[in-house]
């Protein structure tokens, strides 16, 4: 492979995360252990715990950090929201089209 080739990095579900994070969090696995047997990196896998572990409320903290379901949550509405914005301006651009041809 030459430096020029990109490497893809694996898509992983969200339950595939969740439930690696479980190995670690609620089966006693150690992060390489855990890492090895699914075949992920070290530092995917431990991104992952931390997204699961309950964070403790500390007053004037920064807002807790989110679970991968909320990321993805977010990551799905932000998509989804640019959708509608470019559609809006969509429908703008026709109004103002018709507007003329009607006027």
């Amino acid at each position: 492979m030459s430096k020029t080739d990109k490497v893809k990095k694996p898509k992983f579900t969200l339950e595939f995360k969740q439930d690696a994070a479980k190995l670690v969090l609620e089966k006693g696995y150690t992060h390489q252990q855990a890492a090895d047997s699914l075949g992920v990196s070290l530092s995917a896998l431990g991104r992952w715990v931390r997204a699961e572990q309950p964070q403790p409320a500390v007053a004037g903290a920064k807002a807790q950090a989110m679970n991968l379901a909320d990321h993805n949550e977010l990551v799905r509405l932000r998509k989804e929201n640019e959708q509608l914005r470019m559609e809006r301006e969509i429908i703008k651009k026709a109004a103002v089209f018709f507007a003329k041809e009607l006027g």
